[in-house]
């Protein structure tokens, strides 16, 4: 029919209705722990390559298909190396994962141009006037995501018993790549933190009084341990303003604060500054590496630090430490 999203299968035998391909792709992301924003990527990608190709049932369709597609993305989308490669990976997964179909290798592709940037970094003045313009909630993540290098999700995602007060360090669980890491907790933000958790705890039991009181738990958590859910331990340190009522989620529970509010009052307090250069909530990641560095500390260290995999991507900080370029002295400061 026109207009429709249906995707044309091959004919088969069976009388049974067979999951629909993009919720067996869910299932499968699911079943292997990926993050919601990997999931919700990959069904994005495998959804623009099946309307690319007229709505055809990828099993109809090959590494021809695949490699037409993905140089549509670099020619006519212009799209970066890097979300290209997302393209990539996710109808990898599909093939292989949920039509059990082995590639082999792609014909040519034109391939996106990965560009060579720095990354945008504050100077001290600068992150404590982005700061002095935050409130609440967005003040404690804004010193968290500078005081101890943690990416936006990792922070938002954090539980109250992933706080270690005694020891002055955050435990990040499940960070990029399914890794655990200790980073520091910033001294300069354990007094607010603390009266947040306060405020928080206060909630927590008033939904418990109410009959809530849960909290979302990931993997099968919620199963094995039926009295998590509801243990202070296990609550978010930035939980939203209301309960969840999502049936993905259910029963009802409290979910953290979503991403969005925070980046838009971090955009909004850099305007409010003055401050001329693009902050987002990553930006207080770059600089929490470049000041480490700037301060000294070993590059092993910060690479630890922020979850690095490879410490190639740590030594990018290394090109925008406050020495110059690539910390050479001007030859025109010694006229």
């Amino acid at each position: 029919m026109p207009g429709s999203d249906r995707i044309v299968r091959p004919a088969t035998s069976t009388a049974v209705a067979a999951p629909r391909l993009l919720d067996r792709v869910r299932l499968a992301v699911r079943v292997r722990h990926y993050s919601p924003r990997t999931e919700e990527a990959y069904v994005t990608w495998i959804r623009r390559y099946i309307l690319f190709h007229g709505k055809r049932h990828p099993s109809a369709l090959g590494p021809a298909h695949i490699a037409a597609f993905l140089s549509s993305l670099a020619t006519t989308g212009r799209v970066s190396a890097s979300t290209q490669n997302q393209a990539l990976s996710a109808l990898t997964f599909l093939y292989r994962v949920i039509l059990g179909i082995e590639l082999g290798d792609l014909p040519t592709v034109v391939r996106a141009r990965q560009p060579q940037r720095l990354p945008v970094v504050l100077d001290r003045a600068e992150v404590r006037l982005v700061l002095d313009r935050l409130r609440g909630a967005a003040w404690l993540v804004a010193a968290l995501l500078y005081g101890a290098g943690l990416r936006l999700n990792e922070c938002l995602e954090l539980r109250v018993k992933d706080l270690d007060f005694a020891r002055d360090q955050i435990i990040v669980r499940r960070g990029k790549g399914q890794k655990d890491r200790a980073t520091v907790l910033p001294a300069m933000a354990k007094e607010r933190l603390l009266a947040h958790l306060g405020a928080v705890r206060r909630q927590h039991e008033a939904d418990l009084h109410s009959g809530f009181g849960r909290v979302v738990l990931p993997f099968a958590l919620d199963r094995k341990y039926p009295e998590a859910a509801t243990d202070w331990r296990w609550q978010f340190v930035f939980p939203a303003a209301r309960i969840c009522t999502d049936p993905r989620w259910s029963p009802p529970a409290r979910y953290h604060l979503h991403d969005s509010a925070i980046q838009r009052a971090v955009a909004s307090a850099a305007r409010l500054a003055g401050v001329s250069k693009r902050v987002t909530c990553h930006t207080f990641r770059h600089s929490f590496a470049t000041h480490l560095l700037e301060d000294g500390y070993d590059i092993r260290t910060v690479q630890e630090l922020l979850g690095h995999r490879d410490v190639s991507t740590t030594m990018t900080y290394l090109h925008v430490i406050k020495r110059g370029g690539l910390g050479v002295k001007s030859p025109a400061d010694r006229l």
